[in-house]
């Protein structure tokens, strides 16, 4: 005699991983980081994220609401909140607030659901509101401050508002802000400068840029959590991080008074930032191994003929813009063998 269960439709083994669990541990993983951020250069971060993160959730419910869409699980599957705090890790601490409603306007609308909404995007949001912004307002995009040690005080809570929100600083804005250790390798070089004398600045720590060097550690070790969580594979941070020091190392070990130490490029930027949170969108990137392996290559070579020949101190935006574009392409010639052909 047999049984018969009710069975409803398939899957039925419901997956552990959701969207919002996966963003709510990407977020968790960037905590390190933005906690450095602030230690070397100020409360600035916490609201560029906070203003960013409305800026993106208002955008994300206008969105939805006009294309007839439900709001409450797309807006709690904090796709919207990972790119706000992406973007806002790429503004200067003191950026005025419509840097935020600039960039948060085109990653949302235009970047993601202008495509279709959330796994339809064709670019990384994040990376689309932010190159839009940096090419529209480069002065205020070039505005940032000395990390701690070389500005002894950081900007408090109070100075940091009145300077996102009326641009206004006490003693203006050349009193306060610096050039990036990228800008003076980049302008340095052109210059005819060594890069021994050029590490001279107060800006350059033991490998990279002061301070830099330390946040790209901590994000470092959120990208080993996500690697550990399997939310994301080795892959592209591999590839693109490995690929940097193995383009780099050959220059500077046949001239390294022109050239900088590999690790420098790795540690001065946005290298670490991109290479587990930004190149890793399983969205706008590549799906199988191999195609990983050439995206991630690819952000390593723009990003560095950027950094070398460019007009900006640090292409790695523009090289995940590019490489989602030949996304496509890759992943039609990586595919990998059907089972059993």
């Amino acid at each position: 005699m047999t049984r018969e269960f009710p069975l409803g439709t398939a899957p039925h083994i419901p997956s552990q991983y959701t969207v919002a669990r996966v963003m709510s541990e990407v977020l968790l993983a960037l905590l390190p980081g933005i906690f450095a951020y602030a230690w070397y250069f100020g409360v600035g971060i916490f609201i560029q994220i906070a203003l960013a993160s409305v800026f993106a959730l208002l955008f994300e419910s206008l969105c939805l609401k006009l294309r007839g869409r439900p709001l409450k699980p797309f807006i709690n599957d904090g796709s919207a909140l990972v790119t706000a705090v992406l973007f806002a890790l790429c503004l200067p601490p003191l950026a005025p607030w419509w840097i935020a409603f600039t960039g948060m306007l085109f990653a949302i609308v235009f970047a993601k659901h202008v495509y279709g909404g959330l796994g339809h995007n064709v670019f990384n949001p994040a990376m689309a509101g932010y190159v839009v912004v940096l090419i529209s307002f480069p002065q205020a995009m070039t505005a940032w401050l000395p990390p701690l040690p070389v500005a002894e005080n950081a900007p408090g809570l109070a100075h940091s508002l009145a300077a996102i929100f009326t641009g206004h600083v006490p003693g203006g804005w050349d009193a306060v802000t610096q050039a990036t250790p990228l800008d003076l390798l980049k302008n340095g070089i052109e210059q005819g400068q060594m890069v021994p004398e050029i590490r001279r600045s107060p800006l350059f720590g033991d490998y990279g840029g002061l301070g830099w060097e330390w946040i790209a550690n901590w994000f470092f070790l959120g990208g080993f959590f996500l690697l550990y969580r399997r939310i994301i594979s080795w892959h592209v941070p591999l590839a693109v991080i490995g690929g940097v020091v193995l383009l780099t190392l050959p220059f500077w070990l046949a001239d390294p008074d022109s050239n900088p130490l590999p690790l420098q490029h790795v540690f001065s930027g946005a290298i670490v930032l991109a290479a587990f949170f930004i190149a890793t969108d399983p969205v706008s990137g590549c799906t199988s191994g191999k195609g990983r392996i050439i995206f991630g290559l690819g952000v390593a070579v723009i990003t560095l003929a950027i950094r070398r020949w460019g007009g900006y101190p640090d292409g790695i935006a523009f090289a995940v813009l590019l490489m989602n574009m030949a996304a496509p392409l890759i992943d039609r010639y990586t595919r990998p063998r059907i089972y059993g052909e």
